[in-house]
């Protein structure tokens, strides 16, 4: 199949909209591109841009003979939704016509957390004698303190950082600029990283002076640390613990949330410092919190 050289083009064009302008994640964007770049190869050489709803529908019988799941299916339509929504804006089509698909409703499921302990022995057992690692227990303990995105933490600048009050300012999903808080002790591995195991990771490359868009966090060559490698971290990490659960970078904001909630936070707040443009996307943590609760009472209530 050859790919219509417009659309090709449309693709190539879009990949660039999410990652610099919606600020996607590096794994959201590949996922999305992804999807486009298949629906594409199966209009073959025929336009994106002439598409209609009826075309757009015929893709998603196409795709029942995969037997997705219902997530993978719902993410399909999300990203040609959106890659319609951006040839709308850029006068390419007159209408989106994914605009009236409808997602199949997604299971619902609980955020996995960690409780606190395994917290406490994931980050006790990081190395801090080298460099590396000294750079991994901050990563880590920034991650645990603020409940930031690991894009977020990759994202950090020097000009981000207000450590004389506690704040660091970040930019999450669709740009958004928002201030998060971190403790004391978060503060100062970040602040140790910076005044002596920085410098160490690259040894040997020039890492010229420190200004604003400077990277806060980098890897042995001296270029910022990409989120691939943080979530290595962390899998290198509890492999060696031998965890009965699967950690990923994600479990650090969930546990934050929902360990800010059991200790009686206000909603509105957690949904502030998490970033949530709706309240309804902090709830869950309440339902969390709620199950973890009922866990609690059955296994320590003598009439449970």
């Amino acid at each position: 199949m050859v790919l219509n050289r417009n659309s090709k083009q449309d693709l190539e064009d879009f990949k660039s909209y999410i990652l610099v302008e919606k600020n996607f994640s590096e794994h959201t964007a590949k996922a999305y591109y992804s999807d486009i770049l298949s629906y594409l190869i199966w209009l073959d050489e025929e336009a994106c841009e002439g598409v209609n709803f009826t075309k757009v529908r015929e893709y998603l019988h196409f795709m029942q003979k995969f037997n997705y799941k219902k997530t993978t299916v719902a993410r399909k339509i999300a990203s040609i939704r959106t890659f319609y929504k951006y040839l709308h804006r850029e006068r390419k089509v007159e209408n989106n016509p994914a605009e009236n698909l409808i997602s199949p409703k997604r299971p619902k499921s609980l955020p996995k957390f960690l409780t606190p302990h395994e917290i406490e022995q994931i980050l006790s057992n990081i190395n801090i004698d080298t460099p590396a690692g000294y750079r991994n227990r901050a990563i880590l303990e920034l991650l645990w303190a603020s409940g930031m995105r690991v894009s977020e933490l990759s994202g950090l600048n020097f000009g981000n950082l207000n450590l004389e009050n506690n704040e660091i300012t970040v930019f999450g999903k669709g740009a958004k600029e928002r201030i998060i808080l971190i403790t004391d002790r978060a503060k100062t591995y970040l602040q140790g990283y910076i005044d002596y195991a920085r410098s160490m990771i690259a040894k040997g490359y020039n890492l010229g002076p420190i200004t604003d868009t400077t990277p806060v966090f980098i890897n042995k060559t001296g270029f910022r640390l990409q989120t691939r490698m943080i979530r290595n971290v962390i899998n290198d990490i509890t492999e060696k613990l031998e965890l009965p659960k699967k950690v990923t970078p994600h479990m650090f904001r969930h546990s934050f949330a929902t360990h800010l909630i059991e200790n009686g936070a206000d909603l509105r707040v957690v949904q502030e410092l998490l970033g949530h443009a709706s309240i309804s996307n902090t709830q869950i943590y309440t339902h969390i919190s709620m199950q973890h609760m009922k866990e609690v009472y059955e296994e320590t209530h003598p009439r449970a």
